[in-house]
């Protein structure tokens, strides 16, 4: 076990663990922290606790300080300067005709990098636009390219439901969220109804799942068979998944009717296929669009690409070894296939040499023959 305490950066970001050394910190302190971006301000989330080792990433960095009265002052003096670097990325933007959209820019908290967010349909030349950016700043110059639901995070907004999307207010990391599950909790396929406004599917689709699925184990389907407590058989005709409610057409005295029951007094026999919610073409198509683009799309945008693994020594060395032995087998192949060649052409050669005399031997005794029979 090794003792941590929980930061956080910016509102419903990641929370990271620090080791809180000697200080006496509590929750919602603004800590001073060394981070791989540099020198950060940051929020204490949760109060020193005892975690395992493996929940740790390594190494772990300790709390520079508990912020002062300066560091606050500094970090406000930052998001201001923070407004007017927005403003000024935006001419640049315009001047350069990118097709880029500026979503935030942010400061370290010793003003030794700034960071601009930005959103676009594709890769962006923003060379020249870093040259003039850090003209202006004096100093280093970070643009990393994000996703739409990255950016819907970072801008917050209002959800259908009326409340502030939960991205922003308190998820602080994006799970993935599919299809099923606004099946398994019988909602419209409509697209424009299940997806956020980020335009993916909505996060909060994933919040109700595992209660949805153990409550559907214990309902019938719609369209089941089912024996009621009274004794009576009928076919479900609807279901109320959260208060376990079953609608059942009967029959009573040759009329059908609906009698509403509890799903622990009925008796069936649960299906394994779930009702088969209709859909168009068009609509799904739309669907299958949006969970392949959230399957795409995951948290891995930030930062740069991994470089290209490069060799070491003993992998050249290996390599190296490869390549000659196989020259020298090429070479023995090369000199054994002249060999062949010139043992080939030396014993056609021999075979006419052979030959010749005979043929000479042969033409002088019909020659003289010939001469006998004009005597």
């Amino acid at each position: 076990m090794i003792k941590v305490i929980g930061v956080r950066f910016r509102t419903a970001g990641k929370i990271y663990f620090f080791d809180p050394l000697n200080f006496d910190i509590k929750k919602d302190d603004h800590v001073i922290v060394e981070t791989a971006r540099g020198v950060e301000y940051g929020t204490v989330v949760s109060a020193p606790k005892e975690v395992e080792e493996e929940k740790v990433i390594q190494p772990l960095k300790p709390v520079l300080r508990i912020a002062t009265h300066r560091d606050d002052e500094q970090e406000k003096k930052n998001k201001l300067k923070e407004k007017e670097a927005y403003k000024i990325c935006l001419e640049k933007i315009q001047k350069h005709h990118l097709e880029m959209k500026l979503i935030d820019a942010e400061y370290t908290f010793d003003n030794n990098k700034v960071l601009f967010y930005f959103t676009a349909d594709g890769r962006i030349d923003f060379r020249e636009l870093v040259k003039d950016l850090a003209a202006v700043f004096k100093t280093r110059i970070e643009l990393r390219q994000i996703g739409v639901r990255d950016e819907t995070k970072i801008l917050g907004g209002i959800g259908s439901c009326g409340r502030p999307l939960c991205c922003h207010a308190h998820l602080s990391e994006f799970i993935p969220v599919s299809i099923r599950m606004a099946k398994e909790q019988n909602l419209s396929l409509n697209p424009t109804k299940i997806s956020g406004v980020c335009g993916r599917l909505m996060c909060c689709l994933k919040h109700e799942e595992e209660i949805y699925e153990e409550l559907n184990k214990k309902m019938p389907n719609v369209g089941d068979h089912v024996i009621c407590a009274d004794g009576s058989k009928g076919e479900v005709h609807s279901v109320n998944v959260l208060r376990q409610l079953v609608k059942v057409l009967v029959d009573c005295n040759d009329e059908k009717e609906i009698h509403e029951y509890k799903a622990s007094e009925l008796k069936f026999k649960k299906k394994h296929k779930k009702e088969k919610i209709d859909v168009n073409d068009k609509e799904l198509a739309e669907l299958e669009k949006l969970e392949k683009e959230e399957q795409q799309e995951q948290p891995e945008k930030q930062g740069k690409p991994e470089k290209s693994h490069k060799p070491d020594k003993r992998d050249r060395s290996e390599h190296r070894e490869r390549s000659e032995k196989q020259g020298r087998s090429e070479r023995q192949d090369r000199t054994s296939e002249k060999q062949g060649k010139a043992e080939r052409r030396e014993g056609a050669n021999k075979s006419e040499k052979q030959g010749r005399p005979e043929r000479q031997g042969k033409w002088d005794r019909q020659s003289r023959r010939s001469k006998k029979e004009k005597q």
